[in-house]
């Protein structure tokens, strides 16, 4: 999990990125601000449709932390101790997240930050998933070319 700059109609927004240890795309986010109360939601969404991890993989970044450190207690609290979320805040670990940033860094470098939230969303949501198509994550995919399943995503 990671997150990076993007601007926004002149502003520097936050736009978080889970990707699994292969390098397929879990979720993402866009947010205007870093704290935890925006890294709570996104690993929220993140979890609500991937599941609950073993491990999550941060950098050094202290609102991630204190959002997995409310989800642990949440855990341990509700009475999952052995399903609590295994923090590692190791730098080089977090590289295949950090390499699949460079597509969406080229998009805004090529038209130079969005004018509206909206386009950026859209925009960002259309490059994920164009990225999960080409990796072949979407669901009953098999023997359909990638034009097939992007049209199948609109129907």
């Amino acid at each position: 999990m990671d997150e990076t700059y993007i601007k926004v109609k002149g502003k520097w927004v936050y736009y978080y990125r889970a990707v699994d240890k292969y390098g397929d795309i879990i979720d993402f986010y866009l947010s205007e601000t870093r704290n935890e109360q925006d890294a709570r939601a996104f690993f929220d969404k993140a979890i609500g449709s991937s599941g609950l991890p073993s491990k999550i993989v941060i950098d050094k970044s202290g609102a991630n932390a204190a959002a997995l450190d409310t989800i642990n207690i949440s855990l341990w609290l509700g009475g999952y101790m052995l399903r609590m979320i295994e923090v590692l805040a190791v730098k080089y670990l977090n590289n295949i997240v950090e390499q699949s940033h460079r597509k969406v860094k080229g998009k805004m470098h090529q038209c130079l930050g969005w004018k509206s939230w909206i386009g950026a969303e859209s925009t960002l949501s259309g490059v994920e998933v164009c990225a999960m198509i080409k990796q072949g994550q979407m669901i009953n995919s098999e023997g359909m070319t990638p034009w097939e399943q992007f049209y199948s995503l609109a129907a």
